[in-house]
C-alpha cells in the first residue's frame, strides 16, 4: 500500500522528511551511480541527513550500493543506484484498434510489454471494461508471480477524463459518462493500490518528457497518431490540464466548416481530415479495410506506396501534413512549445508528413522562425500512453508518497 496524505495538514517533521527522501529518490534516478557526499554537495542537505535518508531508502529496498569507486578525488566512496526490485509500476492504453500493457520498474526498465487486439469501436462500455480489467490482472499476476509489489495502475483513454476517472466522452470509443476508474477497481477486487484514469495524450507526453529524447524540454507537445488526435502539452514543466482536465483536444481544432463529419459529430475537425482512419480511407479507397482493428497493416501499405512513390498517396500524406502543420501552427502560437512530438501511427507515415507540416507552420506562425518551435517522431513505441501510465504511478513515488516498508 502508498502511503498518501488525504488533506492539507501543517508541515512536521515526517512531511519534511518524506520530502527530502523523494529529493534525493529523483536526484538519484537522474544522476546515478554518485555517492552520499555527492547527494550533499548537490542537494544541500547536510552528510548526516543524506546518511541517514539513504539509509531510510536502502531499507525500503529503493536504493541500493554498488561498491567503491576510486576513479575521483579524494578517498573511494560507495555508490548508489536505484533498485526498486521488489516494485512494479503498470500502464495501460486503450485505444480503437489496440490495447497495450506496459509495466516498469523504479529504474523504468521494462518488466513486460504487450499489445492486444482490441475492438474498441465495436465494443459496449461494459465489455470494453471487462477486456481491460482482464488485460490488467495479467500484468499484475506476472509482476507478482516474479517477486513485485504493485505499485499502482494507469488506464489511458483517448477521450476527455475528468479527476475522478470518469471518462466522460471518448468519440471513437463511443462512450459517454463512464466511471472506468470504479470498474477497474471493482473488477481488481479493491487492490491495494491506487487506480488511475488518464487522457492517453497527457499520459503520452508524460512518457516522452521522462523516456523519450526531451527530458530537457520545459514546453513540449505529444500528438498522438491514432483514429482520434490527442494532444498531450507540457508547459513550463507542468502537465496542462485545464480547469477540468479536458485540455489538449488538438483533433477538434476546426479547420474547415465544410469538410468531412468527425467522430465527435462536428464537421470539419482536424481528427476527420488528418486522423489515421481519414488518412487510410483517403490513401487506400481500393482497400477492403471497414474496421479500425485493421489500421495497422493499412499504414503498413500506405508506407509501401509512399516509398514507391505513388502519386495518390503522397498527395494525401503531404495534404495530410499541411493540415497537422494548421493545427501546430495554432497550438504554436499560443503557447509557443520547444518541440512538438508526432506519436503512434504518425510515426511511420513521418518523412512525408513533417515537410508539409513544417512549411504550413512557418507560413501561420506570427514568430520568428516558427518561435524555434520543431516537429519530430516520436522515438517511442505505439505503447507511449500505457508508458506514461507507469512513469505516472513513479511520479507519486517521485513526489515523495513512498511505498511502506
Amino acid at each position: 500500500m502508498i502511503t498518501m496524505q488525504t488533506g492539507p495538514q501543517p508541515a512536521d517533521f515526517a512531511d519534511v522528511r518524506a520530502t527530502n527522501l523523494a529529493v534525493v529518490l529523483r536526484h538519484l534516478r537522474i544522476n546515478a551511480p554518485c555517492s552520499r557526499a555527492d547527494i550533499a554537495a548537490a542537494t544541500g542537505l547536510n552528510k548526516a541527513t543524506v546518511s541517514s535518508l539513504v539509509a531510510d531508502l536502502i531499507e525500503r529496498r529503493l536504493v541500493k550500493e554498488t561498491g567503491m569507486t576510486e576513479r575521483r578525488i579524494g578517498r573511494p566512496a560507495t555508490m548508489l543506484v536505484l533498485d526498486g526490485s521488489p516494485y512494479a509500476a503498470i500502464g495501460l492504453e486503450v485505444n480503437a484498434d489496440y490495447m497495450t500493457a506496459v509495466a516498469v520498474d523504479l529504474a523504468g526498465d521494462r518488466l513486460l510489454s504487450w499489445r492486444r487486439a482490441f475492438a474498441g469501436s465495436s465494443s459496449n462500455p461494459g465489455q470494453a471494461a471487462a477486456s481491460i480489467a482482464a488485460l490488467a490482472k495479467r500484468a499484475v499476476a506476472k509482476v507478482e508471480k516474479d517477486g513485485r509489489r504493485t505499485l499502482g495502475l494507469t488506464v489511458g483513454v483517448p477521450g476527455l477524463v475528468d479527476g475522478d476517472g470518469i471518462v466522460r466522452i471518448a468519440p471513437n470509443l463511443r462512450w459517454r459518462d463512464v466511471d472506468l476508474r470504479s470498474a477497474m477497481r471493482k473488477a481488481l477486487n479493491e487492490p491495494p493500490y491506487p487506480i488511475e484514469v488518464e487522457n492517453d495524450a497527457n499520459l503520452a507526453v508524460l512518457a516522452e518528457q521522462r523516456y523519450g529524447g526531451f527530458a530537457d524540454a520545459a514546453n513540449l507537445v505529444y500528438l498522438t497518431g491514432e483514429v482520434g488526435i490527442g494532444a498531450g502539452v507540457i508547459c513550463n514543466g507542468h502537465l496542462l490540464r485545464g480547469s477540468r482536465g479536458y485540455a489538449g483536444e488538438f483533433g477538434h481544432i476546426l479547420v474547415d466548416p465544410t469538410g468531412p463529419v468527425c467522430g465527435c459529430g462536428r464537421r470539419g475537425c482536424l481528427e476527420a481530415l488528418a486522423g489515421i482512419g481519414a488518412v487510410v480511407s483517403r490513401a487506400l479507397p481500393d482497400a477492403s479495410a471497414s474496421s479500425p482493428t485493421e489500421l495497422e497493416p493499412e499504414v503498413e501499405e500506405v508506407v509501401r506506396r509512399a516509398k514507391a512513390g505513388d502519386p495518390k498517396v503522397l498527395d494525401v500524406l503531404a495534404e495530410t501534413g499541411r493540415h497537422l502543420g494548421y493545427g501546430i501552427a495554432t497550438v504554436a502560437n499560443l503557447i509557443n512549445p520547444e518541440v512538438v512530438v508526432l506519436g503512434g501511427y504518425f510515426v511511420p507515415l513521418s518523412p512525408w508528413l513533417i515537410p508539409a507540416a513544417e512549411l504550413e507552420l512557418a507560413s501561420r506562425s506570427i514568430a520568428p522562425e516558427s518561435g524555434g518551435t520543431r516537429i519530430v517522431a516520436s522515438h517511442l513505441d505505439l505503447g507511449a500512453a500505457a508508458t506514461g501510465g507507469a512513469a505516472r504511478v513513479l511520479d507519486t513515488i517521485d513526489s515523495g508518497r513512498l511505498p511502506t516498508r
